[in-house]
């Protein structure tokens, strides 16, 4: 357990204290979606109540695209995997750690930015409580699939590039749910959302740990 806090300790330190932003870049991003979209649609308050919510859902999935260049490239390069194999710790191990790291360090920031951004886009009430719920069930997933396509991309020399090509096909299932609970105001959907998050939170250390071990070993 001391092992994994101090890994995540490091991982923490080092994906919020990035000298390219850390993270304030994907928020920076999501608000800016948020604000730049009544300039294009209008001021239609009913328009904007209609559609703000799908908006920010893809806003926040194309904000997760953003810290995956730095997500296991750089430690894969540096050794820090090698130092740990020898430690006798397994890369799923510190996958699993890195994914905790990975949420932290954005998804707890787009739900908290998700509720001053939707006044911009007339959201209240209902509809702004099921897009808090859902950006709390669907960010997990969104971290756990951005884990898995950075170990895959990491030795790749676009990786990074290839990385958010990957990501928004992989994450629509999350996007559809999570969109159409504000759409038809079903919590149910919110349910799906979780539990495609849930799965995807299972198979991502194994998956990722995987490809980290074929890179470093290629």
């Amino acid at each position: 357990m001391s092992a994994a806090a101090a890994i995540l300790r490091r991982d923490l330190a080092l994906l919020l204290g990035n000298g390219r932003g850390g993270p304030l870049l994907p928020v920076l991003f999501f608000c800016a979606v948020a604000v730049l979209f009544p300039f294009a649609v209008g001021p239609d308050a009913k328009l904007l109540a209609r559609t703000g919510g799908g908006v920010l859902w893809v806003a926040a999935l194309l904000a997760a695209i953003l810290p995956l260049d730095r997500l296991i490239a750089p430690d894969i390069e540096a050794g820090f995997f090698d130092q740990l194999a020898l430690r006798g710790v397994a890369e799923e191990a510190v996958c699993a750690v890195r994914l905790v790291a990975h949420w932290l360090s954005f998804g707890p920031l787009l739900v908290l930015a998700s509720v001053p951004v939707s006044a911009l886009l007339a959201l209240e009430g209902e509809t702004l409580r099921l897009l808090v719920l859902g950006l709390l069930a669907g960010t997990p997933g969104l971290a756990a699939i951005g884990l898995i396509i950075a170990a895959l991309t990491a030795s790749l020399r676009s990786g990074a590039a290839l990385a958010g090509l990957l990501l928004v096909p992989l994450a629509i299932p999350l996007l559809i749910f999570g969109a159409g609970a504000l759409a038809g105001g079903d919590p149910a959907a919110l349910a799906f959302c979780a539990a495609i998050s849930l799965v995807l939170c299972a198979i991502a250390p194994f998956a990722a740990g995987a490809a980290v071990r074929a890179a470093r070993e290629g």
